[in-house]
């Protein structure tokens, strides 16, 4: 990802005269990006939510209610209630969860079954959650119909959602080894096509980027960061390290990919420049946030347990 993802952006904007008019296959792109994803997700893992509603509950607090909270403010503190930044900003705190914290969940001894049923709930939701979180913040700056963003949202997310889900209960969870290889490599590359083709219609405005970028890429790092840090912390009265890890991931990495489709499509290109930013940032940020969580446990694990301290 550190390699793919710079290099998709360095793309973007090179060949961004001759990208531009493939921007229309952008959507198509990520929602074979989501059924790719969702193939590898049953009632299994759907029911595996069902018995934790309360986990789940509070990480959808911390990811779309106490996140764009913090965006928002820090957001308008510096360029202005009006400024589309402020709308990338908030825009990044109310997408999906994203597809990628499965893998640094895994890693991080995190509960695999739970995110992933959680990224494929939050990403069916996500209908709902979007207008509605861009109609409470943005309600008389920015003017946009929900019928519009809800029918995108349920052909970008909730159909190829529904019909990975389909195909994996109907094989009983074989067809996603059967078409991994196929469906993988094939992901990967409409991923970096969505990357390309929208940094591609940014390009246009770097001019104006050049004056901002001082005070919009240290505050997009701090609020991913935060992002990261509300989610761990929000669960440490919890004393279960698993929970704390998966919902730390879940709060800090977002379906930016979803987020920057949104942006241009409904909003100004600059609205978008947060969100792509925040693709830079997250991922190098997943690493630091493992490696802290390693040095946590060890040093959880080299304390004697209150039964050995007498």
């Amino acid at each position: 990802m550190f390699v793919i993802i710079p290099g998709s952006l360095i793309l973007g904007f090179i060949f961004s005269s001759s990208l531009q008019p493939l921007i229309k296959a952008v959507p198509y792109m990520f929602a074979y990006v989501t059924l790719t994803m969702a193939i590898g997700c049953g009632l299994t893992q759907l029911r595996e939510v069902a018995k934790r509603p309360g986990i789940m509950a509070l990480t959808f607090v911390i990811a779309h209610i106490v996140s764009p909270l913090l965006a928002y403010g820090a957001g308008t503190l510096l360029y202005g209630a009006d400024s589309p930044y402020v709308i990338g900003l908030v825009l990044f705190t109310i997408i999906p969860l994203g597809v990628s914290t499965v893998l640094w969940v895994g890693l991080s001894g995190g509960s695999v079954p739970l995110m992933l049923a959680m990224v494929v709930l939050d990403s069916a939701l996500s209908p709902l959650v979007v207008p509605a979180g861009i109609h409470l913040f943005f309600n008389t700056a920015v003017e946009i119909e929900a019928g519009p963003l809800i029918a995108d949202l349920f052909i970008l997310i909730v159909l190829p959602t529904i019909i990975g889900v389909a195909l994996n209960q109907f094989s009983k969870g074989r067809i996603q080894g059967i078409v991994m290889p196929y469906t993988a490599p094939m992901s990967k590359l409409c991923f970096v096509g969505v990357v390309a083709l929208n940094s591609s219609a940014i390009a246009p405005h770097m001019d104006k980027l050049k004056e901002d970028m001082a005070t919009l890429i240290p505050l997009t790092v701090l609020l991913v960061g935060a992002c990261y840090a509300l989610g761990f912390i929000g669960t440490a009265k919890l004393r279960n390290r698993e929970q704390q890890v998966t919902v730390s991931y879940a709060t800090g990495m977002r379906n930016i990919s979803l987020g920057i489709v949104l942006a241009l499509g409904y909003f100004s290109p600059l609205t978008a420049v947060p969100v792509v930013l925040s693709i830079l940032i997250q991922q190098p940020l997943a690493t630091v946030h493992h490696y802290v969580l390693q040095k946590l446990n060890n040093k959880t694990a080299g304390k004697p347990k209150p039964s050995q301290v007498r």
